[in-house]
């Protein structure tokens, strides 16, 4: 094996990587702004937790951050709540989520 294909199998290892962290950071980060959406909306318990886990599985059905973003700003907008809000809420779950993932893995 030549030095460029052990460069080019640790660029396939990474990208790999990368992509697994990045699907699990954005479910991860799209149940909890389901939960925070939950809270807005008054509901917890199994309620909060449907709603989240839909909120995922949504996801999952190649939606984009877009599509997730107007369906919370959609669902809470009665209670007076902007998209922008949802949308700042969602890159604050992110964070967390990426965090979370980072102590998960020590």
């Amino acid at each position: 094996m030549t030095t460029f294909d052990k460069r080019e199998q640790g660029f396939e290892a990474k990208f790999v990587h990368d992509e697994e962290l990045m699907f699990k950071a954005a479910a991860r980060s799209n149940r909890l702004l389901g939960l925070w959406a939950a809270g807005q909306l008054g509901l917890s318990g199994d309620a909060a937790a449907s709603y989240a886990t839909a909120l995922v599985t949504d996801s999952l059905e190649s939606r984009t951050i877009d599509d997730i973003v107007s369906k919370v700003s959609g669902d809470l907008a009665a209670k007076g709540v902007a998209r922008e809000q949802v949308a700042a809420k969602l890159q604050e779950c992110l964070h967390q989520a990426l965090a979370q993932l980072e102590a998960d893995k020590e």
